[in-house]
């Protein structure tokens, strides 16, 4: 890996942690199946909602090099091409094809990836060797106790595991990954979801553990109640601001995420140019959008 931290927090609008850097990004939705089941995620294919997870329609590796295309000629801005669903970048080969194609035509662009990390350590070098630049790893425990409360189960080579076998299974992969792609340069940040009567009091240790494995950022994402945890109440400013301060005692904290969904294009809190650039969008995702 060729990019320092530094340079990512000037050109990645999802790694600035002063004020917002104003590069854009676009997120090609290529990856629709997910192989584990999180109880606050609803993906959902539609055009209104602002959140992650929702994509107007799943496009091919192929039209999405043609979508990087029309988006850097209307948006100068664009810095970084993201893959961050609508399912688990990893769960489905889409992601790693799409970014060999990006890589080859534009490879200025900045290959920033997402996923829960469950498939990350036997996936590493395959990401080393494209040239993922930043990933993101969404780690919402380290006890598997407490990580059973918000993981229903996971699907893992061909076998559903549940309750604490899945959550050992899940956090020892998340950490092993992040220790593999760190000790290689790649960029780590790591996405929390914070609810606050399952994890809130649990975002040190998180933070703590993530840090330890190389992680060089992090991000706290308020629930959005919904799925099986919908009578659940949003985070307060307090609760957030909180969790922010027991995690900046190990890692830097990210605090400018915008919820963006899976098909975003654009300067994050700009105009999002989605709509633009896909056009008419195709609705057509079978049965890929079961949990888990």
């Amino acid at each position: 890996m060729s990019i320092s931290l530094r340079e990512v927090k000037t050109q990645h609008p999802c790694f600035a942690t002063g004020a917002p850097n104003n590069k854009g990004r676009i997120h090609l939705p290529v990856s629709p199946g997910c192989n584990i089941a999180c109880k606050f995620c609803e993906r959902s294919i539609n055009t209104t909602e602002q959140r992650p997870g929702v994509t107007a329609n799943i496009i091919t590796p192929s039209e999405a090099v043609d979508i990087v295309r029309r988006s850097v000629a209307l948006s100068p801005d664009i810095t970084v091409a993201g893959i961050a669903g609508p399912g688990d970048t990893l769960a489905t080969p889409f992601a790693l094809d799409t970014f060999r194609l990006i890589g080859a035509e534009f490879p200025t662009l900045l290959k920033c990836m997402s996923t829960n990390g469950l498939l990350l350590p036997e996936n590493a070098d395959a990401l080393i060797d494209i040239g993922i630049d930043t990933l993101t790893v969404t780690v919402n425990a380290v006890d598997p106790a407490i990580l059973a409360q918000l993981n229903g189960r996971i699907t893992y080579h061909g076998r559903v595991y549940e309750g604490i076998e899945a959550a050992e299974i899940l956090i020892r992969n998340q950490l092993d990954g992040i220790r593999a792609v760190t000790a290689a340069g790649m960029i780590v940040k790591v996405n929390t979801v914070l609810v606050p009567e399952i994890n809130g009091g649990h975002i040190g240790e998180i933070a703590r553990a993530v840090a330890d494995a190389g992680a060089s950022l992090y991000n706290i994402i308020p629930l959005i109640p919904q799925h099986e945890l919908a009578n659940r109440a949003v985070p307060t400013c307090d609760e957030i601001d909180g969790a922010r301060t027991d995690a900046e005692r190990h890692i830097t904290v990210f605090r400018h995420c915008q919820h963006c969904r899976a098909d975003a294009i654009g300067v994050p809190g700009g105009e999002d140019l989605g709509a633009r650039v896909y056009g008419e969008r195709r609705v057509d995702v079978g049965d890929t959008f079961s949990h888990g």
